[in-house]
């Protein structure tokens, strides 16, 4: 790659390096032999595809640029803000020929931060799915990649449904169909409709990893580490089975949140819905076994800490780590209150065999609930129901205690 220090690529190098990346980025002082905001380069390469077909190649910049093949200009004046959308241009390449492939590059005034990125989309075949699902008929096992990007979500702005993009379902579909040793790894940041499930043998929800996507994931698959996360949400099997569905996106520019404190968990649990993976819920390659609850006392008064005890053992044979949940559920309460409400947890790591005695503890906050004529946290005498267990569905111990006097916190405006 040859800089210069103008933005015309005239004159003589100042300076030249060998570049192993497809991306650049300059920020603030880009080299000594030059001025990092009065600076071009050109940089130039040879593509030899491997096939016969129609390529794609992709350019974006921070700064002006434009791409040549065989000295052909087939992308010119390419200048984008950060974050900006892609140029592409698609031609037609016959395998092992090789192609002159030059990239021209200027600074502008403006932005700090400078970059230039260049990508190519490989030839397909005529029919990729059934490419794929040939290609999983003779193999062991088959891996589909799936999911989002940020063309499809992000902040500001809604998803039109749970749908998975383009052809991703019917892609697994057919790769299910083709190999039932199938596993389905989904990078998104929200839940997706998974009509297929029934079909593949595993799924495993990356959500976005960040650069070390690949590590992680090659980690997990063969089994060098073993996943212990659990959902910090809820995967409802359709949309309308979603507390918002009916309120949402609401009419004349208003919005009624009419689920109230029903959202996530508590929703499906009041309504009795079965979701396709309930808060809390993730799988491990060991096993675990709850026993032996405690509670340190029948009643509890004001000043009083429950402490809630059990014991938790690795039961297969596999080094592992489980998130232990605490629940708590108001018997009878003056307002309506949801099934269960998650008050603690604790992730604790075992040993093939090993068994560990967790301890836990409430106090009064996770037993008050915010009474809105009053304007104050109360606690009310009563029972509580403590339910421990991997997932707000998936309840292995339970017990009983009594709280035997009337709390009230400080007022306060609702939140």
């Amino acid at each position: 790659m040859l800089y210069f220090g103008n933005r015309e690529l005239s004159g003589e190098p100042v300076h030249a390096e060998v570049i192993d990346q497809a991306e650049i980025v300059w920020f603030g002082e880009v080299a000594p032999h030059f001025d990092p905001a009065n600076f071009s380069a050109r940089l130039t390469g040879a593509f030899i595809p491997p096939e016969t077909g129609a390529y794609t190649l992709g350019l974006t910049s921070v700064g002006r640029s434009r791409l040549l093949v065989d000295g052909v200009v087939l992308i010119d004046d390419c200048d984008s803000f950060p974050g900006g959308s892609e140029r592409r241009i698609t031609f037609d390449a016959i395998a092992g020929q090789s192609y002159s492939l030059q990239v021209e590059y200027a600074s502008q005034d403006g932005p700090h931060w400078r970059n230039l990125r260049i990508g190519c989309i490989p030839a397909s075949p005529a029919d990729p799915i059934q490419e794929a699902a040939s290609l999983a008929a003779r193999s062991d096992v088959a891996i589909v990649f799936a999911g989002l990007t940020k063309e499809w979500e992000g902040e500001g702005a809604d998803r039109p449904d749970m749908e998975l993009p383009g052809m991703q379902a019917e892609l697994i579909e057919k790769v299910a169909a083709a190999n039932p040793r199938t596993i389905v790894v989904i990078s998104a940041g929200s839940p997706v409709s998974m009509g297929w499930l029934d079909q593949v043998g595993a799924v495993l929800q990356a959500w976005y990893l960040g650069q070390e996507t690949g590590h992680a994931i090659t980690d997990v698959l063969f089994g060098d580490t073993n996943p212990s996360a659990k959902l910090p949400t809820t995967f409802p099997r359709r949309l309308q089975d979603t507390p918002t569905y009916i309120n949402y996106p609401g009419e004349c520019g208003k919005v009624y949140y009419g689920e109230g404190i029903f959202v996530g968990y508590r929703y499906y649990d009041k309504k009795d819905i079965a979701p396709l993976f309930p808060f809390g819920f993730g799988l491990s390659y060991t096993s675990f076994e709850y026993s032996d609850l405690e509670l340190s006392a029948a009643e509890y008064g004001p000043g009083d800490v429950v402490q809630v005890r059990l014991c938790i053992k690795n039961t297969g044979s596999r080094p592992g780590k489980e998130i232990v949940q605490v629940y708590l559920r108001d018997i009878e309460s003056s307002l309506v209150r949801p099934e269960k409400e998650l008050k603690a947890f604790a992730k604790v790591s075992l040993a093939p065999g090993e068994a560990r005695v967790v301890s836990l503890t409430l106090d009064k906050d996770a037993l008050a609930f915010y009474n809105p004529e009053q304007r104050i946290w109360v606690v009310e005498p009563g029972d509580f129901e403590v339910l421990v267990g991997s997932s707000s569905r998936d309840i292995h111990l339970k017990g009983r205690f009594a709280w035997k006097s009337q709390v009230a916190g400080p007022s306060q405006a609702p939140v």
